[in-house]
């Protein structure tokens, strides 16, 4: 309780400094997906009325969390029940312009889950400091006067499954995102961002995206090379390019299309937004298992979504908004395919002899994350009143979020994962304080390797997000 006192005081401190700054919120991905001026932005006009210009925002997500411990977890080589630490979810700088009446660039550059354990390696020979990276590195020219076609490339996270696939970090609703939506991060891709060409533009009520990527090596990423077994991995051997492309209907205003990519979580009730949409990503070969027989088998991944999103103000004058989300997924690796994840995981390895084998690590806060089957996953806010804290002292919004999935390899165990929680919008999205509660599954196998569902486990953790 000592250390939570001590954080929320480091938090007050800091309200303080950024309402002095009166700055008005903007959402950004960190990205800038809603456009508004900001009395003290670091932003340089290139020309007089100020069409031409470039910008530099600031992003840093702290995490103070307990956790109950999968079964067999270790860090640092002991076995934990539970852990408590304090890491950056996320540190981003962004660096953004028009630069002329058709010319658009943004980078993005900064770190992600850096605790404790970032780089733990029990042999040694890992460096903590090695962390930041570009995220983004993109170029982008208008073809229309309008925003009809765009055409861009870089190192990008322009996406195609869905709008949780490219989220606006610092704006999104929940303490964190459905990582799931992120359905190659970290395998073929660096932080869900890819070396891509694109086409994206709206016409009317329809937005669109398509895209052609160059993924990454599974290897790449640090894994071991492995021989292929009867689940299907990421294939090592072999290169095939990835396709995608996303179609979304907007009922009432559009959203706004200003960053290569980045799609906004809430609006806070300052837009009226319905939209339908749909999503796929497919690559040839990109998957590979072994037969009964021994011979390797080669097959495509194929990912694709429908989804309606909902954010609109209730009561202007009171300042009430909702929130919602839902979409399904359906999710095809490869046979058998599962990939556990844990977000800025807090432990290091497993000595549990009845872990689900090849699924990745399983220990600390790892689920099922990604994985062939379906998926179902939505979400619902609700902004509390302005009279609630006064003017002065922001919003609170309780949101709730669930993810179902039907994962093959499962076999027919549901994965629920459930999270409810509360932000305190102290300055918008700029000052943001957000207390979560995850609740997740846990499982093992028994003697004859069939997967059998365990205890559940708990989550509570803080957030203070300042974006500047």
């Amino acid at each position: 309780m000592k250390k939570a006192f001590l954080f929320v005081a480091c938090v007050l401190t800091i309200q303080q400094y950024v309402n002095a700054q009166d700055t008005t919120q903007v959402s950004h991905s960190a990205s800038p997906s809603v456009a508004s001026k900001e009395k003290d932005a670091l932003k340089f006009n290139l020309n007089e009325n100020g069409s031409h210009f470039f910008q530099v925002t600031f992003l840093n997500q702290t995490w103070v969390r307990w956790n109950q411990s999968n079964p067999g977890t270790m860090v640092d080589g002991m076995a934990k029940s539970n852990t408590f630490d304090i890491g950056l979810r996320r540190t981003r700088i962004q660096m953004f312009g028009q630069i002329t009446d058709n010319v658009f660039v943004y980078f993005q550059f900064g770190q992600n889950n850096f605790n404790s354990q970032y780089n733990y390696n029990s042999s040694g020979g890992l460096n903590r400091k090695n962390a930041p990276f570009f995220h983004d590195a993109v170029g982008e020219y208008k073809a229309t006067k309008g925003n009809q076609l765009k055409l861009g490339g870089g190192l990008t996270i322009v996406n195609g499954l869905s709008r949780f696939s490219q989220p606006s970090v610092s704006s999104i609703m929940t303490l964190d995102v459905p990582v799931f939506a992120q359905a190659t991060v970290d395998q073929t891709d660096q932080f869900s961002r890819k070396l891509s060409i694109y086409a994206r533009g709206q016409i009317g009520k329809f937005d669109y995206r398509v895209a052609i990527s160059d993924p990454f090596p599974v290897l790449s990423n640090g894994s071991t090379a492995s021989k292929p077994t009867a689940n299907a991995t990421f294939a090592q051997k072999g290169h095939s390019h990835q396709f995608q492309s996303y179609l979304m209907y907007q009922f009432f205003e559009h959203e706004s299309h200003t960053t290569p990519g980045y799609m906004t979580g809430t609006y806070l009730g300052k837009k009226k937004i319905f939209n339908l949409a749909a999503g796929i990503i497919t690559q040839p070969d990109a998957m590979w298992y072994a037969e009964s027989n021994g011979d390797t088998t080669y097959t495509k991944m194929l990912l694709w979504s429908v989804e309606s999103f909902l954010d609109m103000p209730l009561n202007k004058s009171k300042g009430t908004a909702l929130s919602a989300y839902a979409g399904f997924f359906s999710t095809n690796y490869g046979p058998n395919y599962l990939r556990f994840n844990g977000s800025m995981n807090p432990a290091t390895s497993s000595n549990a002899t009845n872990a689900i084998s090849g699924a990745g690590g399983t220990y600390g806060n790892a689920f099922p994350m990604f994985g062939t089957g379906k998926v179902f996953y939505s979400q619902l806010g609700y902004l509390l009143p302005t009279s609630l804290l006064g003017e002065k002292h922001g919003q609170l919004m309780p949101y709730a979020t669930w993810m179902h999935a039907s994962y093959d390899r499962l076999n027919g165990k549901p994965m629920d994962v459930i999270d409810i929680g509360l932000n305190w919008l102290i300055k918008g999205h700029n000052s943001k304080l957000s207390l979560d509660y995850q609740n997740r599954p846990t499982y093992q196998t028994d003697s004859n390797g069939n997967v059998q569902t365990g205890d559940r486990k708990g989550t509570v953790l803080m957030q203070y997000q300042i974006f500047i």
